[in-house]
């Protein structure tokens, strides 16, 4: 029996493989198109100012955001799946491609209205938004692992843009906490999620093909 099985296994060990960097390809992207998208909807509304030198592209956008958030999303969204087998916490809510796409449309939408709607306040806009994002995981994810990455991730995103902010890199029009503006870390936070949810959808498919595989051969 073992005989038998041998061969389906060792194919679909080697195809594990092919199939990570595939979905790592497929993250990369999807973080680098959103990166665009919204980094032009800050620069469009001033809320982050880059200097004329660095502004090089059609988007308005230095060329090295783009990768880092791809990079950046490839990785989410492997360490979810990731973590979910390691903690044996399973995805409990039902996992279809519409509700992958709702959730990056409502994490677009909370970008939107970080840098479109007007506020009375920063307070008033932070709070919103931190409404708007745990809102987000509450809908479309519920996992404590997601939450606590969620905001770790936020926490570690929070500080390197501090960080690039203070060595002058680019800056915020009107900085009110730290350099930066007060509702960032709600929209790392609402990233992190809409991209583990993404990466959780490519591995749920993955894990189809293998089963599939298996029982074919």
């Amino acid at each position: 029996n073992s005989e038998v099985f041998r061969g389906p296994y060792i194919s679909v060990i080697t195809n594990r493989t092919t199939n990570l960097l595939i979905r790592g390809t497929m993250l990369f992207g999807v973080g680098v198109f959103l990166a665009l998208v919204l980094n032009l909807l800050q620069v469009q509304r001033n809320v982050t100012l880059f200097p004329p030198d660095v502004i090089s592209s059609i988007f308005s956008s230095a060329w090295w955001v783009p990768p880092c958030c791809g990079t950046a999303s490839a990785l989410i969204g492997l360490l979810y799946p990731c973590i979910d087998r390691r903690l044996g916490e399973p995805h409990k809510l039902k996992r279809e491609w519409s509700s992958v796409m709702r959730c990056v449309a409502v994490f677009v939408g909370i970008n939107h209205a970080s840098a479109k709607v007007d506020f009375a306040n920063n307070v008033q806009l932070s709070l919103t938004l931190a409404a708007l994002s745990v809102g987000l995981w509450w809908t479309f994810d519920r996992s404590r692992s997601g939450f606590g990455l969620g905001v770790a991730i936020a926490l570690l995103a929070t500080l390197a843009t501090q960080l690039l902010v203070y060595n002058g890199v680019f800056q915020y029009t009107s900085p009110d906490f730290l350099y930066i503006r007060s509702w960032l870390p709600c929209i790392f936070f609402a990233g992190v999620i809409t991209m583990g949810n993404i990466g959780r959808q490519l591995a749920l498919y993955e894990c189809k093909v293998v089963q599939e595989k298996i029982h074919q051969d």
